[in-house]
């Protein structure tokens, strides 16, 4: 898959295309049926399918400060994609300039002059251009205008996550922020997933005999409420059983908020330095100071246990 970061990376030989737009945080359940129908209508039209997507969120330049929690890097976005069959991603800079374009500007700079759109696929309440001016509608009358097709598709999926709502990313951040994390599983269709480098921590837990990866976790991340979760530590593509705990540390007084992950059953891991990923299968447990470092390692052994437990289960 080729990715292109701005619209100078296009080839300047790119021809027609299926083009879907959106920022696709997380990409959902929701955004995975938009995707998929993209790709599926390119492949009938014998063309490539693009996903345009933003960086940073258009809120933190429309609105600075109120950048939201990410459920997914653009790379691991990208990932994703490629697996739905996704040809092309093409990440715009979200300027203050971009952000003055309208949505007939955008439309000419974007979709036809550079991706020669021959269809575009979205959901119902897509919005763009300066202000968020341009819908579906406009989009629509600007197809008949510049010869490509507009196909609306409705990515309202809904099952028991957040009550019976519609799967968004708005949800799902919710419902990662509670420490819902099954709830965020089930409308991401996969565990959510932290990243970042390890980095050398206050190293209690190795000397308790618990030793733990210390994750520095990318910028404006979703990270799940405090408390202690089943997941897996990836690691250079290998998927390791781990405990993880979310939080502040309160039995050694810490302020710092940290992702901890101990590789259960696994001695002698050096993973400094390391570029890893936790994934984050089931609530255990909410964080709690303990009378005594016995009554915390006698817990925290039971963690682990149940922690093995429904890993087990899962696989």
């Amino acid at each position: 898959m080729q990715r292109w970061r701005g619209l100078e990376d296009i080839p300047q030989d790119w021809g027609r295309s299926v083009v879907t737009i959106g920022s696709y945080d997380g990409v959902h359940r929701g955004h995975q049926l938009i995707i998929k129908h993209a790709v599926d209508r390119a492949r009938e039209l014998g063309v490539p399918a693009v996903v345009v997507t933003f960086d940073p969120h258009p809120s933190e330049v429309v609105r600075p400060g109120s950048h939201p929690p990410l459920l997914a890097p653009h790379h691991r976005r990208a990932e994703l994609m490629a697996e739905l069959g996704v040809d092309a991603v093409l990440i715009l800079p979200f300027t203050t300039e971009f952000s003055k374009l309208s949505p007939a500007e955008f439309v000419v700079k974007v979709l036809v002059d550079k991706l020669h759109a021959k269809a575009v696929v979205e959901g119902p309440n897509f919005r763009f251009g300066h202000k968020a001016a341009g819908n579906v509608e406009f989009l629509t009358e600007q197809g008949k205008v510049y010869d490509f097709d507009v196909e609306v598709i409705d990515l309202y999926v809904t099952g028991e996550a957040g009550g019976g709502l519609p799967f968004s990313s708005t949800l799902t951040r919710r419902l990662v922020a509670e420490g819902d994390v099954e709830g965020a599983r089930e409308i991401l269709g996969r565990p959510h997933r932290v990243e970042g480098v390890v980095v050398r921590g206050a190293q209690r837990g190795r000397d308790m005999g618990f030793p733990t990866a210390n994750v520095e976790t990318l910028p404006h991340t979703a990270i799940p409420a405090d408390g202690v979760y089943a997941g897996y530590l990836h690691v250079e593509g290998e998927a390791m059983p781990a405990a993880i705990s979310v939080g502040t540390n309160p039995q050694f007084d810490g302020t710092e908020r940290t992702v901890e992950a101990y590789a259960i059953d696994r001695v002698g891991l050096d993973l400094y330095g390391l570029h890893v990923a936790v994934d984050f299968l089931e609530y255990v447990r909410g964080q709690a100071k303990f009378d005594s470092l016995d009554a915390l390692l006698e817990q925290i052994a039971a963690d682990v246990k149940r922690c093995r437990e429904i890993i087990a289960e899962e696989e």
